[in-house]
């Protein structure tokens, strides 16, 4: 069946990456993107798809009900969020008002058009666990600002299922990395910072444990999911690949030492252990064995490979970085669009 899809946050990381992998196993579903396009969203992330007849940008905020009431589709992946902790720390009130009230936006729209609705989550919504797995039904214990958030809008996500009837599913990820992460996050950060030899800052002790998952593993798992998954579901996404920070970090500046031809002694000394994030969550683990057998998803890229590739990816692209770095992609839109941005 051919579909419309909206997709919401587009230009971010992931959806970025989720539109580029759909369009490429799809090839009769039209996409329309809608993104506000606040600092983590790059139109640049879709230079490459931008002129498809298959592909629309909006440039419009999920908080805008009147603008989602024109916009014609079929069903929703709605990727759209406020997902960095540190600034869920310092003003929660943004990610209060994208992710919980964004996503009421799009449950209200969905449920008077009757259209598949696939909320993608975080594996943070459980909270941390010294042992153990989060299964999709365990409770729901959020320790950021941010995570909080997404456990609110999970829930809102469940209420309009169990209220509405709503077709609708949850997917909750682990970690993701890969091309086009924004260099805020860990893995880019460490790659940057080690071909620039700049300090790399650790939280901690650096054992806090993380599962790591591709990018493109992630999109397949979504994909699954929203054309194969059970309505009324929860979906965990995980690759069974737990890692201490400080190992991530060690192995980063090992291969970035060997594809720049760095002294990895060098690298390895810019290793800097700084204060610990407020309510920073020792480990996150998640059991993917239901999305394993019900969508019969697994994940395909080893990590050390995926690493390399993304290592790879980046030095391959500076000045996509660069311009982020400089904050020069933020005039992409206004070039493109013809619209003035804001200072």
């Amino acid at each position: 069946m051919i579909m419309n899809i909206l997709v919401t946050g587009g230009a971010g990381f992931i959806a970025s990456n989720y539109i580029r992998y759909a369009l490429s196993v799809h090839p009769e579903d039209q996409i329309i993107n809608v993104d506000k396009l606040t600092y983590a969203g790059n139109l640049e992330n879709l230079q490459d798809i931008e002129s498809s007849d298959r592909y629309t940008f909006i440039k419009g905020d999920i908080c805008d009900s009147t603008l989602l009431e024109g916009i014609e589709f079929d069903g929703i992946i709605h990727f759209a969020a406020e997902s960095h902790v540190d600034r869920s720390i310092i003003d929660a009130h943004p990610f209060l008002q994208t992710n919980i009230m964004g996503t009421y936006n799009l449950l209200e729209i969905a449920r008077e058009r009757d259209c598949l609705f696939l909320h993608v989550s975080t594996d943070e919504v459980y909270g941390s666990t010294e042992k153990g797995f989060f299964h999709e039904n365990s409770p729901l214990l959020p320790n950021s600002p941010y995570a909080a958030s997404k456990a609110s809008s999970d829930l809102l996500v469940r209420a309009y299922m169990e209220t509405h009837n709503l077709k609708a599913m949850i997917t909750r990820c682990s970690n993701n990395y890969g091309p086009y992460q924004f260099p805020e996050k860990l893995i880019p950060l460490v790659i940057l910072n080690g071909i620039n030899k700049k300090p790399i800052p650790v939280y901690g002790d650096g054992l806090n444990v993380r599962d790591w998952i591709y990018v493109i593993d992630h999109c397949r798992a979504v994909d699954d999911v929203f054309h194969k998954g059970t309505s009324g579901e929860v979906y965990n996404i995980g690759s069974r690949n737990e890692r201490p920070n400080i190992d991530i970090v060690k192995l980063i500046l090992k291969n970035v030492s060997e594809l720049c031809n760095l002294d990895e002694g060098g690298l390895m000394d810019l290793i800097t252990y700084v204060e610990d994030r407020k309510g920073h969550d020792r480990r996150y683990a998640i059991d993917p064995e239901k999305i394993e057998q019900e969508v019969r998803w697994k994940p395909e890229m080893d990590f050390n490979e995926g690493i390399r590739r993304t290592i790879e990816w980046y030095i391959s692209h500076e000045q996509w970085w660069q311009r982020i770095i400089s904050g020069e992609y933020m005039k992409y839109y206004n070039v493109q669009y013809g619209e003035r941005l804001k200072a």
